[in-house]
């Protein structure tokens, strides 16, 4: 893949973002007008992010509890299996047993603790899901329909923000930091394409070697009037 055809693809991901990201801003300014409305819906955004919060410390400690159970089976195979014979091994042995027990009761304390953290949360958070939508049922389509826009316009910048990751993950950093110069020197637009011979943002006409240029897998093209990177696909 060439580097301008990977920083053209970069470009779309980001026009998509800056598009997303500036509709988002407009319809929390609509939304922030509505005081009671704004509330319930930062309840159920720290409800939500509490909750998760739990959840991973769960699976930690559940990964931990994990851990330990393998640690102990491991030490008393040592012990059990007949392998060991040596008196004082043997005792150290069962101490690291006893010890590996002990520490893996206040695991278990720690895991049950983070389970009803867990359900805590989430019985928190449908009580606060449900506050922002009885909330919401009295406002008119109009919010309604923002708040369901938003919501959409959220999980798209999480799947643009994957595919961004995925589409910088090829790019040289020099190529990468240089697009990153021009993004913000150019409004967010830091690589164009080719139309009928011309630069397409800035409409400046392209010799034949700045055409040919655009076209090359092996270096990047700028434009000679407006120096955004060229791309002809």
């Amino acid at each position: 893949m060439s580097a301008a055809l990977g920083l053209y693809r970069l470009q779309q991901i980001d026009t998509q973002l800056d598009h997303a990201r500036v509709r988002l801003e407009a319809i929390r300014a609509t939304l922030e007008n509505d005081v009671e409305l704004r509330a319930a819906l930062d309840r159920a955004a720290e409800a939500e992010k509490t909750h998760q919060e739990a959840e991973r410390a769960q699976r930690q400690a559940e990964a931990e509890v994990q851990a330990q159970k393998i640690k102990i089976e491991m030490a008393e195979s040592s012990l059990y299996g007949g392998n060991v014979r040596n008196p004082k091994e043997l005792q150290d042995l069962q101490h690291d047993v006893a010890s590996l027990k002990k520490y893996f009761a206040t695991l278990e304390d720690r895991l049950l603790e983070s389970m009803l953290k867990t359900e805590a949360t989430a019985s928190t958070l449908t009580e606060a899901r449900g506050a922002l939508t009885r909330t919401e049922s009295t406002r008119g389509d109009q919010t309604r329909a923002l708040t369901s826009e938003q919501a959409t316009l959220i999980h798209t910048l999480e799947r643009f923000d994957s595919e961004r990751k995925a589409a910088t993950a090829p790019i040289d950093a020099k190529a990468l930091e240089q697009y990153e110069s021009l993004r913000r020197d150019k409004r967010g637009l830091a690589v164009t394409t080719v139309s009928d011979g011309a630069c397409a943002a800035c409409g400046t006409t392209l010799t034949p070697g700045h055409q040919q240029s655009a076209r090359s897998s092996a270096a990047i093209a700028r434009c000679p009037t407006c120096a955004r990177i060229l791309f002809a696909g």
